[in-house]
């Protein structure tokens, strides 16, 4: 079966593209209200301008795929707080709606992508960093199903299957995009060599890419040092492009719901990713739109770590 393509697959294959970075950080400083179970969901139903002025803040700062708010957005989590079917898909749609108005307002070229979040991310309470959720493979499945197709209905040019802990997952992930034949990238979120799950890197990376519909994959929300090791043991099973868009290195606390910033800040060696397969680089939580103008402006490769 041929691989998935389209535009920005094609881009990829010719160059290094530049993602945005963590939208709950830019919203947080854009003064919305996070808090609660929804975390940006919250913002995407309440004050949907301020996602939009988030996506714009990045395309701005020259970022070239823009993630939406999509990514703890699941029905079960929005009807515990009174959010029906309807409104959930709506939402959902939303996400798509609102990141690709931005896009079209940018200067350059932009692509959309729709963010499919792990199941831990809509638990609320930091299961995406370990993953093993007790679920079988066919009841992942059924819960990222509708989310997918609901995203799909609304047309981004992506799906950006992301901050995924184990294999299990993976595989459930892989089932749905056969069924729909839309193009996707795979992101694992990754530690000491391994998924949040304790997975071989290499094994979850050969799953990914034996989806045709996956086009790139790598890791995000995950330490930069962890980043090369990563990309490397990936760079091992697959010649997919490859993606890295981490963390600042800070470690999430769900039960205070605060982050701890490392001792110093990791460097960014971006242009050893790059020798190592990235063709998609960004940021995930913490990063917000200067470091990505610096990697945008860098043109990627001009200059060492970021």
């Amino acid at each position: 079966m041929p691989r998935a393509s389209g535009p920005l697959a094609e881009a990829l294959s010719r160059r290094t593209v530049v993602l945005d970075g963590g939208l709950s950080n830019q919203l947080a400083d854009q003064g919305c209200d996070l808090s609660g179970g929804l975390w940006t969901g919250r913002v995407l139903a309440e004050a949907p301008g301020r996602i939009e002025a988030a996506h714009t803040a990045y395309a701005r700062a020259g970022a070239e795929v823009l993630i939406t708010a999509s990514y703890q957005v699941g029905y079960q989590a929005f009807a515990a707080r009174g959010h029906g079917p309807a409104e959930t898909t709506a939402l959902l749609r939303r996400s798509v709606a609102l990141a690709a108005r931005a896009a079209e307002a940018a200067d350059h070229e932009v692509w959309v992508a729709a963010s499919v979040g792990p199941y831990g991310a809509v638990l609320a309470d930091g299961s995406e960093y370990r993953g093993r959720y007790g679920l079988s493979v066919r009841e992942l499945a059924a819960f990222h199903r509708p989310r997918i197709e609901a995203l799909l209905a609304a047309g981004p040019d992506v799906l950006a299957v992301e901050t995924i802990p184990d294999a299990a997952e993976a595989e459930a992930l892989v089932t749905v995009l056969a069924d729909t034949g839309a193009p996707a990238w795979i992101s694992y979120t990754a530690a000491a060599g391994r998924t949040r799950a304790g997975d071989p890197l290499t094994e979850a990376f050969a799953l990914a890419a034996a989806s045709p519909q996956v086009i790139a994959t790598g890791v995000n929300c995950c330490d930069p040092q962890d980043v090369l090791p990563a990309l490397e043991a990936a760079a091992s099973v697959t010649d997919l492009p490859l993606l890295a868009y981490p963390n600042d290195g800070s470690v999430w606390d769900a039960a205070t719901g605060t982050w701890t910033r490392p001792a110093a800040p990791a460097p960014w060696p971006t242009a050893a990713w790059q020798r190592a397969g990235v063709r998609l680089v960004g940021g995930c939580c913490r990063i917000g739109p200067a470091r990505i103008a610096l990697l945008a402006g860098r043109k990627m490769g001009s200059s060492g770590s970021g």
